[in-house]
């Protein structure tokens, strides 16, 4: 959890990160590990602080964040196995809440989670292509929405709560899930089309 004075930072942090993975996260997933490692770094940390302690705070989340982004980036493979798992949460979650209210079952987003882990590893450079399109898009709207002053998004850049990042959990607004979709589908193709190119040697 952040002040809401950091509000508007963590949220620019929200866009830009989402923007690479997004649109070059094949190309520069080791760059994205960290983004991302950063950033849950930094939740985790600054949410065990009091909210009382700004300072305390700032400094957890910096000192998290750091170690967050050093960890994903030296598990290249445990990044891209998360990458996966991340992907499958995201699906269960996405599906469940266009169906239904609430949480998913905690057996469905495991199962998903395992099945994107293993496809991840199977299928590296796909699998990470639609796990950082579909992850960056979702982070680029979350930062976008707390630029604009939605309450929810600005909830989800600012709160203790890690899971909050999760897809339809946050911004109220109907359009979004479907904003996401299109986002992540662009970002695939810009990726497979362009930025996520496997390089041919001579």
């Amino acid at each position: 959890m952040l002040p809401g004075p950091y509000g508007i930072p963590a949220a620019i942090v929200l866009v830009l990160g989402g923007t690479v993975s997004c649109f070059a996260g094949y190309r520069l997933f080791r760059v994205v590990l960290a983004i991302y490692g950063f950033i849950l770094g930094a939740m985790f940390a600054s949410s065990m602080m009091s909210a009382n302690s700004t300072a305390g705070m700032v400094i957890a989340a910096v000192v998290g964040g750091l170690a967050g982004a050093a960890i994903l980036t030296l598990a290249y493979f445990v990044g891209i196995a998360l990458a996966g798992a991340g992907l499958g949460a995201l699906v269960a979650h996405v599906t469940w809440q266009s169906f239904g209210t609430g949480d998913p079952p905690a057996l469905a987003v495991i199962l998903l989670a395992v099945f994107g882990a293993v496809g991840a590893m199977l299928l590296q450079r796909y699998v990470i292509i639609i796990a950082t399109a579909f992850g960056g898009a979702w982070t680029l709207l979350v930062g976008l929405l707390s630029l604009v002053g939605d309450r929810g998004a600005a909830r989800a850049a600012t709160s203790g709560d890690v899971w909050i990042l999760y897809p339809t959990t946050t911004p109220s607004q109907r359009w979004v899930p479907i904003a996401w979709i299109v986002l992540g589908l662009i970002g695939t193709v810009v990726q497979l089309g362009i930025t996520g190119r496997e390089r041919r040697t001579a």
